[in-house]
């Protein structure tokens, strides 16, 4: 299934998809959960904690899964390039030059691909954590006790990692909005403002609803299988 455009053919700005459905639910559902992590360890809601980090884990495992077979913008190979046109676009950004990107620019993926990885190491340390009391987590049978403390010890870290990195995210978002591009509205409607003449083509092309439900299946029962059966 394939979406160039949701609006009237013709010149000037028009409403394109930016953003699938699953892509969107995705960034939220993350959100969502990174907030109530944060929340429960304030709360000393260990349980909590607990089922948000498994939560996490199928995100980016569903995430991963979508980046491989999922719409063009959700698409890795659509977003990571080389760290050189990152950089590159990084220059062009602070000259006044940078193109627009339908999906994610080149700096901009990588920020995605560090995001996932600080979740998916932070989510995965917590398998093998413990609090020294009454929780561990369901791997944590499989190393020595040193070696879960150390794996406690980091996944306490890195949280403070990916504070501070969603902080500067933050940041980079409000600096779009003052620079007059809205970031936070596409990802929830899915659509944004895009001039063909000044910005190019905008390509899409959407993946159907019934492989996203395939893909968090997968990625749901493989966190149930290594929460429950390892």
């Amino acid at each position: 299934m394939s979406a160039d455009t949701e609006s009237p053919s013709g010149t000037g700005p028009r409403r394109v998809v930016a953003w699938d459905l699953p892509t969107r639910l995705f960034h939220w559902a993350l959100v969502a959960c990174i907030a109530v992590s944060w929340f429960s360890i304030e709360t000393d809601r260990t349980d909590l904690h607990v089922q948000a980090g498994y939560v996490a884990l199928g995100l980016i495992v569903f995430r991963i899964i979508w980046g491989i077979v999922g719409s063009r913008t959700a698409r890795f190979a659509d977003f990571v390039r080389w760290p050189g046109a990152a950089l590159a676009y990084l220059r062009d950004t602070f000259a006044g030059r940078a193109r627009r990107s339908l999906g994610h620019n080149p700096a901009g993926g990588w920020s995605v691909v560090l995001l996932l990885g600080l979740v998916g190491a932070q989510a995965t340390l917590g398998l093998f954590a413990n609090d020294d009391i009454f929780t561990e987590g369901p791997l944590a049978k499989y190393v020595s006790g040193a070696t879960s403390d150390l794996a406690t010890e980091i996944h306490e870290t890195l949280f403070n990692v990916l504070l501070a990195f969603i902080a500067l995210h933050v940041i980079v978002v409000i600096a779009y909005r003052l620079k007059g591009e809205n970031l936070i509205a596409p990802m929830v409607t899915g659509r944004k403002s895009w001039d063909p003449q000044k910005d190019g083509e905008a390509r899409q092309r959407l993946a159907p609803l019934w492989l996203a439900a395939a893909a968090a299946g997968c990625a749901a029962a493989l966190v149930w299988y290594v929460v429950t059966q390892l």
